[in-house]
């Protein structure tokens, strides 16, 4: 998995049963090279010369994710466990440069036949396309993942992903599964970071917490058109950017500190997803936080503030790391699709039914 957070590779071996269950093996991360990373965030608008840039990150991408293969691989006891042959499939998600349902179209990078190629493992990628072409989201996809894995028979549960993107899967004891994005995750936290200190990440929400949100800009953020869009829906760097910050804040003509403007961001994060679940998931009685967002002390503080009558955890009270759960949800839907077996939800993404996601590029 490597996702809207630009941080890099999360890699994980599960072991899937018949029945869907799932354990985690063994765990990677290798962190994005400067270089490819500021070329990735620069694919994101048009460029000159875009289409051989993306096709020269794309194989770029595929020798990392093999390289978090192979490490992930190494060590592994016995030898026939780290053998190709022995790993059935491969999922990769790749890097997404467009997200674009509206117009009919997703695009995720990552030659997924170079990585086929590079590891002498099949891979199935391009999870997203079927849905859409399906008159569906192509996202949130994970939210089938948690359905199999973190349902609770007698507990209604919300799930809160907090990548770079938020989005949340509604687990009701009755009724079906919901699931969409709430808006930005650590997305803005991350570039406003980047751009007053040189930091990749806000470390526990420190520096947010240094500042103190500004009502005008927490006022102007959630005035945001996407935020009234009623589910399904979904988000991506097209909706929440520097650029929109920037025009937000020259709009408000105001001198406001950066770390006030990082602690508006944190707050209009946590605002807009627990918005989201007391509006659309009367009842919830748990919320179990994974991703990135769920280090991030701060927000945790300030999602639980907001949901004062629910409980909030991380996923480690239901037995998964928080890194690891979208990472994981990808494996298991590459299970699905070579079972040939639906890996989407229509109630989450609007998908005109059931659909076998994904495209399969095998070892040899």
């Amino acid at each position: 998995m490597s996702g809207t957070s630009l941080d890099g590779v999360d890699a994980v071996l599960a072991d899937i049963s018949a029945a869907g269950a799932v354990q985690l093996l063994r765990t990677h991360y290798l962190p994005y090279p400067d270089n490819l990373r500021e070329l990735l965030l620069a694919l994101h608008t048009p460029q000159a010369n875009e289409i051989h840039l993306a096709a020269c990150a794309a194989n770029d991408l595929a020798r990392l994710y093999a390289e978090a293969v192979i490490a992930l691989l190494d060590g592994v006891a016995p030898a026939s466990v780290r053998a190709p042959s022995s790993i059935r499939a491969i999922g990769c998600h790749g890097q997404t440069l467009r997200h674009r349902p509206a117009d009919g179209y997703t695009l995720q990078i990552g030659n997924a036949a170079l990585l086929a190629e590079l590891t002498g493992i099949t891979v199935v990628s391009d999870f997203r396309s079927r849905d859409i072409a399906a008159g569906g989201q192509g996202a949130p996809l994970v939210p089938a993942f948690h359905a199999q894995a973190l349902r609770h028979p007698d507990i209604h549960r919300v799930i809160a992903n907090i990548g770079g993107i938020a989005n949340i899967t509604d687990l009701p004891v009755n009724g079906s599964v919901r699931g969409w994005d709430t808006g930005p995750g650590n997305m803005l936290l991350d570039a406003w970071i980047k751009r007053h200190s040189g930091s990749h990440y806000d470390r526990n929400g420190d520096w947010a917490a240094s500042g103190n949100p500004h009502p005008g800009l927490l006022e102007a953020m959630t005035s945001h058109p996407y935020l009234q869009l009623a589910p399904p829906k979904s988000a991506g760097r097209e909706q929440f950017n520097l650029d929109w910050l920037e025009a937000t804040l020259v709009s408000l003509n105001l001198a406001i500190a950066p770390t006030d403007v990082q602690a508006t961001l944190l707050e209009f994060t946590a605002l807009s997803l627990c918005d989201a679940v007391q509006r659309e998931c009367k009842g919830t009685q748990e919320l179990y936080v994974c991703g990135g967002g769920a280090r991030n002390g701060a927000l945790m503080q300030r999602i639980s503030v907001h949901l004062p009558k629910i409980l909030v955890e991380t996923t480690t009270q239901l037995g998964i790391d928080p890194d690891w759960v979208e990472a994981l949800a990808f494996a298991w839907l590459a299970r699905q699709t070579m079972h040939h077996a639906p890996g989407n939800l229509p109630s989450v993404t609007g998908a005109q039914g059931e659909r076998i996601l994904g495209a399969i590029h095998p070892a040899y």
